[in-house]
């Protein structure tokens, strides 16, 4: 096919703005050398080839090893069949495949709609995003996680919800922290969907106690409770409140009484704002708030965790497309967390601007809980919201016979327009002569602190002299 001067210039763009990406990612970020998929492939080889526990291993020359529960190892048991670049490999394949998804189900017909020039700018910016890099360069599972909570937000929004669930009560078995969304799923009066969850976790869980009960005894018993096997709370990458107040009573230990007022106070926030997008219908925002909430409420939340921002991130840049307002705050949102300020204070957080610089990542997603625009009825909603309240009503029976044919069939909004938000025309009330009177769903869219090799994990105990 022929370039158009337009589609030359565009793919020049997009190739100019990909090595800047390449460029920067390469050079000025830390890269994390698959710290966390080495941990999960030397212990489940630990575990298959050398007759040890999971949770017996540690990384050569450090003090840390595998912390998930139990059925993470077990759906890791194919690594004992590769080597560490073939499990590397492997990781990133399944890394960009719920990336895909993730994008699909946050943005897939607003990408649609710009073709393939729309995509591949979205790809370099989130390639940019600290928590996005970070998942890949550490060999984390988060996005997969991701993945697997919001295919059962997208299952709910398409009236597939006889399998909602399983995907959240996978990503809890796996990791404890996606266990909040069955919450949500009671708070959303999905009491079939919430059992699926508790099912399939609960189901998970006592498969691996049978395939390893000494390390499903260790970990349920002991291991659980013991942050310490995890990281110091003070540690700069720790962007919790927990974090938060371990670094303000550094070297103290952080007062439980004070953890304790603010997770209730932020408990209190989401249930308010997660019922209030509910009742809207507003499935994507539910979603996007609890992804807020369970990194502020974790007692160690990572930067890589962070991933759980992405769908609030969607949700502002969407709204930005027609308020231009949010469209500058999702901007500067978007530049903090590509830009790894908060290793700034890597070696001392104290201080007012180490209070306020070395936990901006969690200023960052209060900001997000408290103001993200949900419970509204959105121009750019995803491909996969549909309410009763978008189509056009039926034609009343007591129509009169005089009114033409072409004005007493209200016009059905096609899928696609639908899906994308935009204005579909105006529904025709033949009790008024044939009068337009538009409805909600016609309302127009307006138009370098990271160098050092030595802070290669973001679970390093003791900061280098």
């Amino acid at each position: 096919m022929r370039l158009t001067g337009t589609d030359r210039g565009r793919l020049l763009f997009v190739l100019a703005l990909a090595t800047a990406v390449a460029v920067f990612t390469a050079t000025v970020p830390l890269l994390r050398d698959w710290f966390d998929l080495r941990v999960y492939h030397g212990a489940v080889d630990a575990w298959i080839h050398h007759g040890g526990s999971v949770y017996d291993y540690r990384v050569p020359g450090t003090e840390y090893g595998f912390t998930y529960p139990p059925f993470a190892a077990v759906i890791m048991l194919p690594m004992a069949l590769f080597g560490l670049h073939a499990a590397i490999a492997v990781g990133l394949l399944l890394n960009l495949a719920a990336t895909a998804f993730v994008l699909h189900v946050l943005a897939g017909e607003r990408l649609r709609r710009h073709g393939w020039f729309g995509l591949a700018v979205t790809v370099c910016l989130l390639a940019l995003l600290e928590p996005v890099r970070d998942t890949f360069s550490f060999g984390q599972v988060n996005l997969v996680l991701l993945a697997l909570v919001l295919g059962d937000a997208w299952l709910l929004s398409t009236g597939r919800a006889r399998w909602a669930g399983v995907g959240i009560g996978l990503a809890a078995a796996i990791k404890l922290t996606p266990a909040i969304f069955i919450v949500l799923l009671l708070l959303a009066r999905r009491p079939r969907a919430a059992g699926t969850a508790v099912g399939v976790a609960a189901t998970a869980t006592a498969l691996a106690a049978w395939v390893m009960p000494d390390a499903s005894r260790f970990y349920w018993t002991e291991a659980v409770w013991d942050t310490t096997r995890i990281g110091r709370l003070d540690y700069v990458s720790n962007q919790s409140l927990q974090g938060v107040l371990a670094r303000l009573a550094d070297p103290a230990e952080p007062s439980r009484a004070a953890w304790a007022l603010a997770a209730l106070a932020v408990l209190g926030v989401w249930v308010w704002r997660a019922r209030r997008a509910l009742a809207a219908d507003d499935v994507l925002g539910a979603f996007a708030l609890t992804g807020l909430a369970a990194c502020l409420l974790s007692p160690i939340t990572w930067v890589h965790h962070l991933v759980w921002l992405l769908p609030s991130l969607a949700i502002l840049f969407g709204e930005g497309l027609r308020r231009r307002r949010l469209l500058w705050i999702a901007g500067g949102l978007y530049v903090l967390l590509c830009s790894s300020v908060v290793w700034l204070w890597f070696d001392d957080a104290s201080g007012i601007d180490g209070f306020v610089g070395s936990n901006t990542y969690v200023w960052i997603t209060l900001g997000l809980l408290l103001g993200l625009p949900v419970g509204q009825a959105r121009v750019n909603r995803p491909p996969w919201r549909r309410r009763t309240s978008d189509t056009a009503p039926a034609p009343s029976p007591a129509a009169p016979a005089r009114v033409p044919a072409s004005a007493s069939q209200p016009t059905e909004p096609s899928s696609a327009a639908m899906a994308a938000g935009t204005a579909v025309g105006p529904a025709v009330d033949t009790r008024r002569g044939g009068r337009s009177e538009p409805t909600g769903s016609t309302r127009p869219a307006a138009s370098k602190p990271q160098s050092s090799s030595e802070r290669a994990s973001s679970y390093t105990a003791k900061p280098p002299a």
